[in-house]
């Protein structure tokens, strides 16, 4: 059984679920989070041991109200979770998660919720629980979560020093319950301004009501010299920090004023309030219990919702949650001014428009000075594609990240990550890059952070998925002290910006044979080589190498060898993750962090950064720097869900246009300029 007493997915068999509201029907996620909460849903007449499911206690939950109390069945209240979705849900956006209530519901305070239960009942002193807590607080204030996440950090707001009121929408069932109306609102407006005397006031409009959903209660009447509207899409987590209090009735937005630090004026009986957390100006008599923000957070964030995956349609745990919104929230604030994209060849187009173009098609110029007379006209972003990109055009810097495709880019197979580069791009290193800062801040990261890196890890080695995952059986090596040289291709930009005297596959093996004369010298031609897309063959490559392996996966090889010596590949990462010893002949970017051992010469920036972890540095390369779309659902995703997509499938192909281009392209092998990336 679960903490409510309703038998979870996966812990019996499946409870009957009564409903007679449409929603339940015809929205597929509702549907399916129940179905993960042990429900299946039903129409007709219930029976005693059977469920009716009403939506909390909207206009059309009387009718199942009633047919609960004739027929005996459990009624069970439906909510949706805190941390819902970017977009209110009357816009049509499905949550990420729903509270499933057999006591009352948890803005209702005349009765008892599952939720309060919890509050009240449950020891909330685990300190693994609490620390989880601790870390989603923390993470839902870094990207700026809230039950709404379509909010820009980068809207100003008022100067510090304000007192907060926060608006709702009217006639919400949760001012209902308290009986709260307008003259409440105004009440709560003065006495806000009587006992802050001479501070501004700041009235937060509710989203639905910015987007004209819904009214709210307060109006241009309301407002005065001293008292002003905000109602655009701030970040509330911007607001707190300027605000010295907090006002509200019921808003969600005064429970994340007290994960905020602030110790809201309450004028109704939310879920938070009477817990010691709130000044509670209608108390709730039988909570007494004193509770801190982390215990607060634990029930109603992490043991009370029943939380949904949205990629794998099954039941997730609050990070995976945090892990969704974040990168979706992340495509939503990078993406909603619309991009105009230069350098970008046809082929790319198909994967750039569905990366970055959810929200406003990304328009396309092949000329560059253009791009940047378009982009500034329309006011959207400019970006181009790295490799096209000259040092004296200022746009964002957008390559294939390092968790790419199952199979080569010079096939046109498309990636499932790109990386979006605002100061330079990865591979250069004669300036800084976005990856480069990320690495730098890499030694503040949270032990959770670590810990999702570790993960990580975890993940990439058990599934061996590496850039390509073009897959191959596993080669038997000679015993001895074994070296993986990986081959690169010849006109690789980061070998032109980052190499020094040894730039070249042929020079590579032969300063490895040199300074190891007795190891047993293992080396792989790059893919896209060893096919004949590229320049970069070494013909006699055996010279210096004992074994050359054209067909073996990446990730196989460095499971068996103890070193990996690279000018700039990839493959030096990958070795990092599976233990081995790294020598870099150029400048990659996992370079100089004091992880590998380098003759390139890195730049003293980087050597001047101390404690870089190699969890610091999965964190940024596979974390934070790339974006990833799921190719199954479209949506932008988490890491974690393009590595097990690469691992498990399914991934669509790349279709029949790109098919014939790739077999063309095989074709004109000798021109591969015109192919690079």
């Amino acid at each position: 059984m679960s903490r409510t007493g309703i038998t979870d997915a996966g812990e019996g068999t499946s409870r009957r679920l009564f409903v007679y509201n449409g929603g339940f029907l015809w929205q597929p996620r509702l549907r399916h989070i129940l179905a993960q909460a042990g429900f299946s849903l039903c129409t007709g007449r219930p029976k005693e041991d059977d469920c009716v499911g009403v939506w909390g206690r909207s206009p059309t939950a009387a009718r199942g109200e009633r047919i609960a109390a004739r027929s005996g069945a459990t009624l069970i209240r439906i909510e949706d979770a805190f941390l819902r979705s970017l977009h209110p849900g009357r816009s049509g956006e499905p949550p990420l998660g729903l509270l499933v209530d057999r006591r009352g519901v948890h803005f209702d305070g005349r009765k008892p919720s599952d939720l309060e239960h919890i509050l009240a009942t449950h020891p909330l002193d685990d300190a693994a629980l609490l620390a989880r807590a601790r870390d989603g607080m923390a993470r839902m204030k870094a990207a700026h979560l809230g039950k709404y996440s379509a909010v820009d950090p980068a809207l100003p707001v008022p100067q510090p020093g304000y007192v907060l009121v926060v608006d709702q929408t009217a006639g919400d069932a949760s001012l209902t319950a308290c009986g709260a109306d307008r003259a409440r609102f105004v009440e709560m407006l003065v006495r806000a301004q009587e006992e802050n005397p001479g501070t501004r006031v700041v009235i937060k409009t509710h989203p639905e009501t910015t987007r004209g959903l819904r009214p709210g209660y307060f109006n241009e009447a309301d407002l005065s010299d001293r008292v002003s509207f905000v109602d655009t899409a701030v970040s509330p987590w911007t607001l707190m920090e300027g605000a010295v209090a907090v006002y509200t009735v019921s808003s969600q937005l005064g429970f994340e004023a007290i994960l905020a630090g602030h110790r809201p004026q309450v004028y109704g009986q939310p879920f938070y309030a009477g817990w010691g957390l709130t000044e509670d100006d209608m108390p709730v008599a039988r909570r007494e219990r004193r509770l801190t923000r982390a215990q607060l957070f634990a029930a109603a964030m992490i043991l009370a919702p029943v939380w949904y995956d949205p990629y794998r349609a099954t039941r997730a745990e609050f990070e995976d949650v945090l892990a969704a919104l974040e990168a979706q929230v992340r495509a939503w604030r990078e993406d909603r001014a619309g991009w105009v994209a230069g350098g970008m060849r046809r082929w790319k187009r198909r994967t750039v428009q569905a990366m970055f173009g959810a929200q406003r098609r990304v328009v396309f110029e092949d000329n560059p000075g253009r791009a940047a007379a378009r982009a500034e006209a329309a006011g959207r972003r400019h970006m181009i594609w790295a490799s096209s990109a000259e040092d004296s055009v200022r746009a964002v810097r957008v390559e294939d990240g390092f968790v790419r495709s199952r199979g080569l880019g010079a096939r046109l197979v498309p990636p499932l990550s790109l990386a979006c580069d605002g100061h330079g791009i990865y591979y250069d290193p004669r300036q800084g890059s976005d990856l480069e800062r990320l690495i730098a801040a890499s030694p503040g990261l949270s032990e959770a952070a670590q810990d999702r890196a570790r993960r990580l890890i975890r993940q990439l080695l058990r599934d061996r998925v590496s850039k390509y995952n073009l897959g191959g059986e596993p080669v038997p090596l000679p015993a001895g002290h074994r070296i993986l040289v990986p081959g690169q291709v010849a006109d690789d930009a980061s070998i032109r910006l980052g190499c020094g005297s040894v730039a070249t596959n042929r020079a590579l093996l032969q300063a490895v044979r040199e300074a190891n004369p007795a190891a047993v010298i293992v080396y792989k031609p790059h893919p896209d080589v060893q096919a004949g897309l590229r320049a970069g063959a070494v013909p006699d490559a055996s010279r210096w190498a004992d074994v050359v392996l054209a067909e073996a996966e990446i990730a196989q090889l460095l499971e068996v060898v103890d070193e990996v010596w690279t000018m700039t590949s990839l493959s030096g990462f990958e070795g990092l993750l599976r233990g081995c010893r790294v020598v870099t002949m150029g400048v990659p970017f996992y370079a100089g962090w004091g992880l590998t051992r380098d003759h390139g010469a890195v730049p003293q920036r980087r050597l001047s950064v101390h404690g870089v972890t190699l969890e610091g540095l999965v964190h940024a390369a596979l974390i934070a720097y790339p974006r990833y779309r799921d190719p199954v659902t479209g949506l932008p995703c988490p890491v974690e869900v393009a590595v097990d997509r690469l691992a498990r499938g399914p991934l669509p192909g790349r279709g029949a246009w790109l098919g014939g281009l790739a077999r063309m392209q095989a074709a004109m092998a000798r021109r591969g300029s015109f192919w690079g990336s």
